[in-house]
């Protein structure tokens, strides 16, 4: 049964399919490794036991009548601390939500348990999700599965890790600037961040609105795609005979490879030459447009974040870390009208963007320029935190600018993803799994 803590998330729906794994045992011994983990505090927030085990008899008893909802019926996952929960605390990482509890479920968590998924509990992250690295003294700060004395990615850190040592099947989190594509990354996992839009953000704790999405964190591209249809109501995408060969591959130059370090550029390169032997044409583009997203980003997300959130903060501003309480207010300076400016010229440039990157199945880069700092480094250290803070979301910013879907891949190298990004997620989805494949 330990082995099922290791499993992806499809192949426990088809071990319950086939009779083989009852959902009851399943949520007991994942609750159980919960219970003795020596992570566990700084992983989750809080368990939901007792959801997770009347969820659990509910879909042993679908299975045994042959009514699953889903092939995901009967699997448990974890969900970031910003999703609502009934009768269950949400306090989005932050002090300042202290004793937050909401009346109803998030829709995409709705969702999900219409389709017979079992909630395990919330996972920790970084305060109101505006945190690249995972560290967060007001709470807790999971550590990084390859170096638990790093940190993990954020802000989806405990999503992350929850999946990475084996406490859930899956993990949902939330990306406003990489949150679930960087600590996917740093803990070798497959993440989706959707497009805007795609996935409902009702009941889901904002920090920026425009930019805010919902993905999971998992271990295959193909759980990946069974929760994005889980949590959108639908039917999955499918990935058979997804093939790397005749697709065209970008990979952007264009700022993505800037500050990048050494072990980050060795595993692209090679997840690259790995991606040309399976068939895939690969070739590089220069675009101009994103390195000036890229400037307009400070314009963009602080002053979004800090009007959503001042007068909490400041009613309170000791409840917060200090360094985060900052990032907040540096949007107070930011006017009107250069936010409304700047948003008219990101949809002209989404728009070049979109017209130079239309022939192509799939733009690639780098999903994180950096290994995981270490914990206390960053922690004493002001300018080092924003500094590695800073490249830790560089690339993936890229995406979120663009307003596009993206699916990191780990390429092999611990801590080292390889990000794709296009403006739909089927096609994302099967280009990964062939790349899945090909990576393995």
């Amino acid at each position: 049964m330990s082995d099922w803590l290791w499993a992806s998330a499809a192949d426990l729906g088809r071990g319950i399919e086939a009779g083989k794994i009852d959902p009851v045992d399943l949520t007991e011994v994942y609750l159980a490794a919960i219970a003795e983990h020596q992570f566990t505090d700084r992983i989750y927030a809080r368990t939901t036991q007792q959801r997770a085990r009347n969820e659990a008899k509910a879909a042993s008893a679908r299975a045994k009548l042959g009514l699953r909802r889903s092939p995901l019926d009967g699997v448990p996952i974890s969900w970031k601390d910003l999703y609502d929960t009934a009768g269950v605390a949400t306090e989005a990482g932050s002090l300042l939500l202290k004793g937050r509890v909401p009346d109803r479920d998030a829709r995409v968590l709705q969702a999900a348990t219409n389709a017979g998924i079992v909630c395990l509990g919330k996972t920790h992250m970084t305060e109101l999700a505006f945190s690249g690295l995972g560290l967060n003294p007001m709470t807790q700060s999971p550590p990084c599965v390859n170096d638990v004395d790093a940190v993990s990615g954020g802000s989806s850190s405990g999503a992350a890790t929850s999946v990475a040592f084996g406490l859930a099947a899956a993990g949902i989190g939330s990306d406003t600037g990489g949150s679930v594509r960087a600590p996917a990354a740093w803990n070798d996992l497959v993440g989706l961040k959707t497009a805007p839009g795609r996935l409902s953000l009702e009941g889901v704790v904002p920090l920026c609105a425009r930019f805010d999405t919902v993905g999971p964190l998992c271990r295959t591209v193909e759980d990946a795609s069974l929760l994005l249809a889980a949590m959108e109501g639908g039917a999955a995408v499918s990935l058979d005979g997804a093939t790397l060969k005749g697709a065209r591959l970008a990979i952007l130059k264009t700022s993505a490879f800037e500050n990048l370090r050494d072990a980050p550029r060795a595993a692209f390169q090679s997840a690259v030459e790995r991606l040309e032997a399976a068939g895939a044409a690969v070739e590089p583009i220069e675009l101009e447009c994103v390195s000036e997203a890229m400037g307009l980003a400070g314009v963009l997300f602080a002053p979004e974040a800090y009007g959503t959130w001042k007068a909490v903060i400041e009613a309170n501003p000791d409840a917060m870390y200090p360094r985060v309480r900052e990032r907040f207010r540096s949007g107070a300076s930011i006017s009107a009208a250069d936010f409304v400016a700047a948003w008219q010229r990101l949809d002209a440039l989404r728009a070049t963007y979109n017209a130079a990157t239309a022939g192509f199945d799939a733009v690639i880069l780098p999903t994180v320029p950096i290994l995981p700092p270490k914990r206390a480094a960053v922690a004493a250290d002001d300018d080092l935190f924003a500094a590695e803070n800073l490249l830790t979301l560089q690339n993936t910013r890229i995406g979120n600018l663009m307003g596009l879907a993206g699916v990191t891949l780990p390429t092999g190298l611990p801590s080292c993803g390889i990000l794709f990004q296009g403006s739909s997620e089927e096609r994302l989805l099967r280009i990964g799994a062939a790349a899945e494949a090909a990576l393995a």
